[in-house]
């Protein structure tokens, strides 16, 4: 059989006896005892064969049933877990069923003894229709003029779960029972009740009996003790009705009956049973149908992965997607954007940080806000804010790589005006007045703005943009001529993986909340190991992050000074509605941002310099603090291009 379900194995732990046994073997269960006398077998048997052999007849008449065989290839739905970087679990989500599918030796007996006592004691022995139980129910039902009384076995119940409707109905129960004898030809008895355990309906939004018994009891369902499987088992004919989480004193006293029915078949002994009344049950959890330790990071990787392999799979596929994110890490940065918050006192200031790791472009930390209760919105993904002169880099760097330019290079801050559509552009620095002559590494230093505008219109805007989306900067971006100066809206995570490019002196991998998916038999759905290629000049990279260095060494970005060589580039739009501080050592990057929703100002005198780089700066002092001290690589290691 190929069914996911049917294949899972586990080397460290030894499976069970067999328990498909034929009936003279007189064995199941491992040495439980036989279910009923020798000669009462045979009748029974016999019966059965004669009952089943006539149903097989009626098939003719049900030439629109489901074929059984589709289920060799069935994989149930199951939960979708993620975990970050080191494996602690974050999530888990799911659609109508929260189910993880373990093979038979993964169940523990004790469950399995216990379901099998309630529901169908003599599984192992019918072909898929129980004569002595069908035969109650008739009665039962004749009497009661109506369908009240079902007398399904366990293969019937799973092809009703399968492929038929739970309205009660008596061509209902022909079906069911054709379709029955159908799969027990088909499949084994093993196989039969493996995909019955994973299928059923436990309650609270629990299929399959590994998510049950870590709701119930917070166990796997290899762990359960006779007391849980038989509480468990009793659960099945009404799981809400006799849940322990909803009334404990029905769940006690339908595990009894349970206990009751293995004594009587002798499967377990008074004295087992009396132990197992006597049990203090410990109760798990009911669980919701997502839940999340780190809610902006887990919608952030749940999209990505819709992209990739749409949403269905995502949420029934049963994946194990391991992100990018250190937990602590990402904790960490919470606790920076939220104390900035309470500091800064504004009740509708919005703050993004992103953190990017420049040596494989993994995002390892994510706020997308100050609350994600009040706001679930996540802006450092979806965001598109105007960066202002923290766009500028890409600008000097464009015109590094032509090899004409460097940070010792003159340009001029003066008056200027270029025709831009309909009408005339003349840009202005941040609170007037010009500067004359100066060196491109001053003009980035002070943030001028006229410098920034000159060189982006000489080396050309369409190559400024070439050079974004070679940066991984995918915003539509048009070149307007006030682009140099951020007209544009592009996302914190963006500019967080822009400037890790930087970082890296040009090496580029794509930048990413996952590493790794799996499913749940641990194939491998998706592999971000990363590959980093070479896509920027090497000497142009080591320049601009010598002209950042001083930006922050001496520049608009000294609140940004963590004692150690780092480079960036602080960001203020007009109006002061977005204000920005994108900055990097050699082993991270991180863009902090902040704003309002509704894009209205943020206040006179709010600049990227004053409130966003501080924040940087205490995130980037807790995130290196175990970290050694690491020096950018000097220009002169590299050939300046054009010599």
């Amino acid at each position: 059989m190929s069914s996911r379900a049917l294949n899972k194995k586990n080397p460290k732990q030894k499976p069970d006896e067999p328990m498909d046994r034929k009936p003279e073997d007189g064995r199941f269960f491992g040495g439980i005892g036989q279910i009923a006398g020798g000669t009462i077998l045979g009748i029974t048997m016999l019966a059965s064969s004669i009952v089943a052999g006539g149903l097989v007849g009626l098939a003719i008449s049900f030439r629109n049933l489901p074929d059984v065989r589709v289920l060799r290839s069935y994989a149930p739905t199951e939960t979708t877990y993620i975990y970050d970087v080191k494996g602690m679990q974050l999530a888990s989500l799911h659609d109508e069923a929260n189910r993880e599918v373990v093979p038979l030796n993964r169940i523990s007996p004790n469950l399995k003894r216990a379901l099998l006592a309630i529901e169908d004691s003599h599984f192992y022995y019918h072909q898929g229709v129980n004569l002595t139980g069908v035969g109650r129910a008739i009665s039962t039902n004749f009497k009661k003029g109506g369908v009240t009384e079902g007398g399904s076995t366990i293969t019937m119940q799973l092809i009703k779960n399968l492929f038929l409707s739970q309205k009660r109905q008596f061509s209902r129960k022909l079906a069911e029972a054709v379709l029955s004898i159908r799969l027990e030809q088909i499949f084994r008895k093993d196989e039969i009740l493996e995909m019955y355990l994973n299928q059923v309906y436990w309650g609270h939004n629990n299929y399959g009996v590994e998510t049950a018994a870590q709701s119930y009891f917070n166990k796997h369902a290899s762990d359960l003790n006779l007391a849980e499987g038989a509480m468990m088992a009793g659960s099945i004919a009404a799981p809400e009705k006799y849940s322990p989480f909803t009334n404990f004193k029905a769940a006690k006293k339908r595990q009894e009956v349970v206990l009751a029915r293995m004594v009587e078949l002798k499967w377990i002994t008074p004295a087992e049973e009396k132990k197992a009344k006597a049990y203090k049950i410990k109760l798990g959890k009911i669980k919701t149908w997502q839940s999340s330790r780190l809610p902006f990071v887990t919608d952030a990787a749940i999209e990505e992965l819709n992209q990739r392999f749409g949403r269905e799979t995502v949420r029934k596929g049963g994946m194990r997607i391991q992100t990018t994110i250190d937990y602590n890490f990402q904790l960490a940065a919470e606790k920076v954007v939220q104390n900035a918050y309470n500091r800064l006192g504004r009740s509708k200031y919005q703050i993004s940080l992103v953190a990017v790791d420049p040596r494989t472009h993994f995002i390892k930390a994510m706020v997308g806000g100050v609350d994600y209760k009040k706001s679930n919105f996540n802006r450092a993904m979806y965001a598109n804010r105007q960066p202002g002169s923290s766009f500028k880099p890409f600008v000097y760097y464009t015109a590094f790589a032509t090899g004409k330019f460097s940070p010792e290079s003159t340009v001029y801050d003066n008056p200027v005006r270029y025709r831009d559509g309909s009408g005339y552009y003349s840009p202005r620095n941040y609170g007037g007045g010009y500067s004359g002559a100066m060196s491109v590494r001053s003009a980035i230093m002070q943030s001028t703005n006229v410098p920034a505008v000159k060189l982006g219109k000489e080396v050309g805007l369409d190559k400024v943009i070439q050079t974004c989306r070679t940066l991984g900067i995918k915003s539509p971006i048009e070149p307007v001529v006030s682009l140099p100066l951020g007209a544009v809206g592009v996302t914190p995570v963006e500019m967080a993986g822009a400037f890790a490019t930087f970082a890296s002196n040009g090496w580029q991998s794509e930048t990413t909340t996952i590493l790794r998916v799996t499913d749940s038999d641990g194939n491998i759905l998706l592999d971000n190991t990363p590959q980093p290629q070479l896509v920027l000049n090497a000497w142009a990279a080591a320049q601009i992050n010598s002209a950042l260095q001083s930006v922050v060494s001496g520049g608009t970005g000294k609140e940004a000074a963590i004692g150690r060589p780092a480079a960036g580039k602080t960001g203020t739009t007009s109006s002061e509605r977005d204000v920005w501080f994108v900055g990097y050592v050699p082993q991270l990057s991180a863009s902090v941002w902040i704003g309002k929703d509704d894009f209205t100002p943020l206040g006179r005198g709010v600049t990227g310099g004053t409130y966003a780089a501080p924040i940087w700066r205490s995130f980037m002092k807790e995130a290196l603090k175990n970290e050694p001290v690491e020096s950018f690589l000097p220009p002169a290691k590299f050939k300046r291009p054009g010599s």
